[in-house]
């Protein structure tokens, strides 16, 4: 699958676009066995290294943590659609995110990173991997489309953002799906009602002259540095001059986490 004209003209127009099924069902296998592993072995310190957030299961700096990510990272499709929104850019960050069976884990609408684009253009994309489907029942996202064209964040506009906004949509996406966002886009995740997790990856990117979330050549082990070949050091940014949010590690907002 390649991506489209009509994708990149609706990431423009709506800020989002679904990418269905268009990762092996044998890679989906092998990132679930993965993150259930990492969970199972960190415990309560999961996704310590960022956030952690009620009702959910979170992990971070997963860059560190197996090779089997790598792919997550390199995958060309969506690459090629980030830097339609981006232009030149860099991974900010490589999370999990779990919605636990039945939980009220729905989240307030937000923008990523908490912040709007500037005079050169947007600065934050995400590309959310369906490791389960998506429905309306277990978790999935709900985004308000056009709202990265609004020069607003929603707690700004909104008397409460945990409120369903009247032009809101809910995606729906089978496993091994691709979630593209302008992530300046109004969206959040919504509650559980179903006995099993809802999980997925957030490969989460940044303009090239903006902070990393998770500070890659800080994170990173120097065992996993020396092995990254060039196009991977390129988007880790592991060879550039630390811009100074990274050196001082006050850029780790998730747009609605405190």
């Amino acid at each position: 699958m390649v991506p489209l004209l009509e994708h990149r003209e609706q990431l423009d127009k709506e800020g989002f676009v679904v990418l269905p099924e268009c990762v092996d069902q044998g890679l989906i296998e092998e990132l679930v066995a993965e993150v259930e592993r990492i969970w199972n072995d960190e415990g309560e310190s999961a996704g310590a290294e960022f956030k952690q957030e009620a009702n959910t299961r979170r992990l971070a700096n997963l860059v560190d943590k197996s090779r089997v990510f790598e792919q997550v990272i390199l995958h060309r499709y969506s690459l090629t659609l980030v830097g339609h929104i981006l232009g030149d850019f860099k991974l900010s960050s490589l999370n999990a995110r779990s919605a636990n069976p039945m939980s009220a884990c729905g989240q307030p609408l937000h923008c990523d990173g908490g912040c709007l684009p500037d005079d050169h253009g947007p600065k934050v994309a995400n590309v959310v991997w369906c490791l389960d489907d998506f429905n309306a029942k277990n978790g999935t996202l709900r985004v308000v489309p056009g709202t990265h064209l609004s020069g607003h964040l929603p707690q700004d506009e909104l008397v409460d953002p945990e409120l369903n906004h009247p032009d809101q949509k809910i995606i729906l996406a089978k496993a091994g799906s691709l979630i593209v966002v302008n992530a300046h886009l109004w969206h959040a995740g919504t509650e559980n009602r179903t006995r099993f997790p809802r999980r997925a990856l957030h490969a989460y990117y940044c303009r090239r002259d903006q902070p990393q979330q998770q500070f890659q050549q800080r994170l990173l082990s120097r065992e996993r540095q020396a092995t990254a070949n060039d196009t991977l050091r390129y988007l880790l940014a592991l060879d550039d001059k630390p811009l100074k949010d990274e050196i001082l590690q006050s850029n780790s907002v998730s747009g609605f986490l405190e």
